[in-house]
């Protein structure tokens, strides 16, 4: 009593002090009792069980067959109907549903009906000696046999065959995609044929332009001459040579030295298509003399040889020489020295072929 009639908070009993009721240790109420599952304790259910999975694995071989049927059989050609490109899609859709679903569901049945599902505790150590790393790879064995992967062929040739199977709609995808660009870009239906150089026509009736035509703040929607009659792979063509046609001040261009013959009195002519992602750039700010792609904001300024002055584009749009003929109308004096649209691999050693 003569300790805490003082009444001191330290010894009234209201404050806790250090070590007041300390437990010596904190008690490990160890594991719950496991419970068994009926393919633990049945043979016939664990049998069962082997073959579900089984199952699963098929359908999901089954589907990526479905997708890969679909894919190659249905040719979706020009005269192709809504009905047969809906079809391809419907079933291209189903085929990998059942291939993703299959192989998913499939591990997972397969896990909680036989793999393994001791509980398991164990006290917390660092992995730094020989014998540690030996015990380690020890229990990934064990792991692998847990699964019963080695003695379950049923199991392990069913999952092989789907996973190996897996992959292919991906690899179709992504292959129908096209082939590589190679030096398709690098080349337009702006290059000379026969020697006889293309003049630049209107788009999309194919009238030629003069250079007369061409006023200073005016801009032209520009194709090849010769593009409209062509009956197979025009849209292509197209897609390449299509050409941006302004006519500046020639005071204000900033022509850098090899180009001082590819404009005309301050007439220039730039390849249309994004070097980003191939939009068609189609805005032409004539008071700051900035074309505009609409996709993703790349800006290039025309007085700088159209350079990149805003947004995600790597390099300038390609320029195309331009001169003035007999007649007084505009023609290309080559292809482009570069390859149009948006960068891609082997660019640069495509450049090197123009340029040698």
């Amino acid at each position: 009593m003569g300790n805490h009639s003082d009444g001191s908070p330290n010894h009234s009993g209201t404050v806790a002090t250090a070590g007041q009721n300390d437990v010596e240790k904190f008690q490990d109420p160890g594991l719950p009792p496991h419970r068994l599952r009926l393919a633990d304790t049945d043979p016939k259910a664990a049998k069962r069980a082997e073959r579900q999975v089984a199952i699963l694995f098929g359908v999901s071989i089954v589907g990526t067959l479905i997708f890969l049927g679909a894919y190659f059989a249905i040719d979706l050609g020009v005269d192709s109907t809504i009905a047969t490109i809906r079809n391809q899609n419907l079933l291209l859709g189903l085929g990998t549903a059942f291939a993703m679903l299959g192989i998913g569901t499939g591990i997972v049945h397969w896990a909680k009906a036989l793999m393994p599902d001791h509980e398991v505790s164990e006290e917390r150590h660092a992995i730094r000696t020989e014998e540690d790393r030996q015990a380690a790879v020890r229990i990934v064995d064990d792991i692998v046999e847990e699964t019963g992967i080695k003695r379950r062929p049923l199991i392990r040739n069913t999952l092989l065959g789907a996973v190996a199977l897996a992959p292919l709609p991906a690899i179709a995808v992504f292959g129908d995609l096209g082939p590589r660009p190679d030096d398709k870009l690098a080349h337009t239906m702006w290059a000379p044929k026969d020697g006889k150089l293309k003049r630049l026509t209107r788009d999309p009736d194919g009238t030629p332009i003069k250079a007369s035509d061409v006023t200073i703040g005016s801009a032209f929607h520009v194709i090849p001459e010769g593009l409209n009659e062509l009956h197979e792979g025009k849209l292509n063509e197209k897609a390449k040579a299509v050409v941006l046609l302004m006519r500046l001040n020639p005071d204000s261009l900033k022509i850098t030295p090899g180009r001082e013959d590819w404009s005309y009195n301050g007439i220039v002519a730039y390849s249309k298509i994004c070097t980003h992602v191939g939009c068609p750039v189609a805005l032409y700010e004539q008071q700051t003399h900035h074309l505009l792609c609409p996709c993703h904001q790349s800006t290039f300024d025309l007085t700088q040889e159209c350079k990149v002055i805003f947004g995600p584009a790597s390099r300038p749009l390609p320029q195309l020489p331009i001169a003035v003929d007999a007649e007084g109308y505009l023609v290309a004096t080559s292809d482009f020295k570069e390859p149009v649209g948006p960068s891609y691999w082997e660019r640069d050693e495509h450049e090197r072929r123009i340029n040698s």
